[in-house]
């Protein structure tokens, strides 16, 4: 009798638990067999992921050993000619989970026919999400276009459904490769050397993205409200990789979050950021114009301008405002950035800068660890005022109130902008007014700002009326 084999695609879904694709593989088949389809072209403008993806095989190869189940990596940018070769066997079944991007979903189609038509056996299993973004939509079957009804009916959505097992890996009796050629998860580190500084930051893995969430559930959850506005603290989870990543499933955080005694609305906050995770991939597939282009039509005439000079600046941390340079240090030194200091930092670009809202959302997709399609899109579009459910074109961050208010001492600017640390603190946001120091001479020692706050606020007032 032949032994059946169960092939495992990967994408982002380096886990184990609530790894539906592994999970029912394993009870269907005698032999898993996991394998990672790296397509170098898809990374070319994601340098800062290639050392999280990196990192993800190494820890998922030793994780599944466990289970006597190889990960092999191949390397092709034809997800369609790896399919057109795997089908000519035809002694497998293949597995894999969703992923909720429009391109995602539009190959699945493709290989699932492809795969019918050579009768070979296959299962596309629920992605990370909490809900399949078509179940959520308004009662006369049009889709939710602001955030707040939109949650209202997904969060009683889920807690309706039955809820799912959590499903069980099997091991198998014995490890097996599949492939003939594949590649070693070091071949895809990025050539510079600059990301090693990453290592002591993350540690990317399914069991530090559990640590995490534990550690943030028992010491900063009921602090979130009020904290998670303050960068120079753990006030956020910190999460966000190892989601975008599939090192943990948001099911995963749901049970562990609704598992609090007592939670008196402590949660709410931290659950409607899943909230907004899953508002914004409903919206990249239903309008997935906005992916490419703005959401709101008006804009495509916004009068944007094109400075590289200001732009380059706001991409080192060169501005001259403290709490948004600190942001763009901390992004490249850590490949993450607060999300606070994210609103700040995009509109400054948006807002202060005239500079294409399009142009920003391609350096967070190059340099963030976390970058997935639906956030970064969703949430440069809020920022701009051009997105569903987005800022009015009127709210323009002041970065220094901005600093003051959530960086009152300076600790963050003081951390990743060490040349102002001599500036006193009530000048700290503002380091061009202090005149009376040696230690410290304004636009020597840092940069006097690129452009007046009050300035390019009267600008961009004006340039939004117009398409207004």
């Amino acid at each position: 009798m032949t032994k059946k084999i169960g092939l495992v695609w990967i994408r982002e879904d380096f886990r184990i638990i609530r790894n539906y694709a592994m999970s029912i593989a394993s009870k269907e088949n005698d032999t898993v067999v996991a394998f990672y389809i790296y397509k170098e072209r898809k990374f070319k403008d994601k340098e800062a992921q290639k050392w999280w993806l990196s990192k993800s095989l190494s820890k998922f190869k030793s994780d599944l050993k466990n289970f006597n189940i190889k990960l092999q990596i191949i390397k092709e940018d034809s997800y369609q000619k790896v399919f057109k070769n795997l089908v000519k066997k035809n002694n497998f079944s293949l597995y894999w989970n969703k992923i909720y991007e429009p391109d995602y979903l539009k190959f699945d189609q493709e290989l699932e026919k492809l795969l019918s038509s050579k009768g070979i056996k296959f299962q596309v299993l629920k992605g990370n999400i909490l809900n399949e973004f078509n179940e959520i939509k308004k009662s006369d079957s049009t889709p939710f276009r602001v955030f707040t009804p939109y949650w209202r009916h997904a969060e009683k959505h889920y807690i309706d459904k039955v809820p799912k097992i959590n499903s069980k890996l099997n091991k198998n009796l014995k490890s097996k490769k599949y492939f003939k050629n594949e590649i070693s998860e070091l071949e895809i580190l990025p050539k510079y050397n600059w990301f090693k500084k990453f290592d002591s930051e993350w540690s990317p893995g399914e069991s530090e993205a559990l640590n995490k969430l534990n550690n943030f559930i028992n010491n900063h959850i009921k602090n979130y409200a009020r904290n998670r506005n303050i960068p120079s603290i753990l006030g956020t989870s910190k999460l966000s990789p190892y989601i975008k990543h599939g090192q943990l499933h948001v099911e995963t955080i749901w049970e562990k979050v609704n598992e609090i005694k007592n939670k008196n609305g402590l949660v709410e906050k931290f659950l409607a950021e899943i909230g907004w995770r899953e508002f914004s991939h409903s919206m990249i597939n239903y309008f997935p114009q906005m992916l490419k282009n703005n959401y709101s039509k008006k804009f495509d005439k916004f009068p944007w301008e094109k400075n590289l000079k200001f732009f380059n600046s706001w991409k080192k941390g060169l501005t001259g405002y403290p709490i948004v340079d600190a942001g763009m240090r901390e992004l490249y030194s850590t490949g993450w950035m607060h999300n606070r200091v994210r609103m700040i930092v995009g509109s400054f670009l948006v807002k202060h800068l005239l500079i294409d809202w399009k142009l920003g959302e391609q350096h967070f997709r190059n340099c963030l660890l976390d970058f997935s399609e639906a956030n970064n899109v969703s949430g440069w579009q809020w920022v701009a005022g051009c997105g569903a459910d987005a800022a009015p074109y009127f709210r323009i961050f002041n970065p220094i109130l901005q600093g003051e208010k959530f960086d009152n001492n300076g600790e963050y600017v003081k951390k990743w902008v060490p040349e102002i640390r001599k500036v006193p603190n009530k000048l700290i946001h503002k380091p061009w007014e202090y005149k009376n120091g040696k230690d410290f001479i304004p636009g020597k020692d840092y940069p006097l700002p690129i452009v007046d706050h009050n300035e390019a606020r009267i600008k961009a007032l004006s340039a939004f009326k117009k398409i207004k």
